[in-house]
């Protein structure tokens, strides 16, 4: 059995099918970064908020886990708690400008944590999905890319077999078989480009949730130590 050559293959294409095929490899080598930077992104994640959460759950009080926050960058729950805790900050500042507030505005103030806090979880789920619509743009596109080629090459076989004045195997195979090449490379390119778009996407939404419950939980913190002051 005659081993199938794809270097030979891609040699003697033609030039569009080349062209086609160093697309594919370009789809490929990025496809790839992305799976191996968001899985070492990821498992760092992972590793800092639970460390962080930790320190949280441990501190004495909010200042003492704003110093923790300083030091965790990549945890997400970290960036949320920075962003709360400085508008905290700002409704202490008001607070002390002035003598007395009524009960609405201390609920101003409330709606206005969250606000930030809402807009700090969708700027951090924003953040850990990054890159993830080129998986997504490799797996939707580059079977047609390589559908594209193999078509090409099979009409540059078929102008082949007019030249030649033959339909014989011997004439039709060679062309046929460098075209299909670029089918099975597109599918070889967006089957793993598909699947870690899913995996890397299922972990994103196990993130947000992870985020919103942190922020429901500083939230009822808050609320609590207002409900105690009225």
């Amino acid at each position: 059995m005659q081993e199938v050559n794809i270097f030979a293959m891609f040699w003697n294409a033609g030039l569009v099918v080349k062209f086609v095929m160093l697309m594919l490899l370009f789809f490929s080598l990025i496809s790839w970064y992305v799976v191996f930077q968001k899985f070492m992104l990821f498992r760092k994640v992972r590793g800092e908020s639970q460390k962080f959460l930790d320190k949280f759950w441990s501190s004495k009080n909010l200042a003492e886990a704003y110093k923790s926050a300083l030091e965790i960058s990549l945890c997400p729950e970290s960036a949320i708690f920075r962003s709360g805790y400085a508008e905290l900050q700002k409704i202490g500042k008001r607070k002390s400008n002035e003598e007395s507030q009524t009960l609405e505005m201390r609920l101003a103030g409330m709606n206005n944590l969250k606000r930030v806090l809402q807009k700090a979880v969708g700027k951090e789920s924003f953040q850990l999905s990054r890159s993830l619509s080129l998986l997504a743009t490799a797996g939707s596109s580059t079977p047609f890319i390589g559908l594209f080629g193999t078509v090409w090459g099979i009409m540059a076989s078929f102008k082949e077999i007019g030249l030649r004045g033959s339909a014989s195997l011997a004439v039709v195979a060679p062309g046929i078989s460098e075209a299909l090449v670029a089918t099975a490379a597109g599918l070889a390119v967006a089957i793993p480009a598909v699947i870690f778009y899913n995996f890397y996407a299922n972990q994103v939404e196990v993130f947000e949730g992870k985020m919103e419950s942190f922020s429901a939980d500083f939230l009822n913190l808050v609320e609590r130590d207002l409900i105690s002051r009225i």
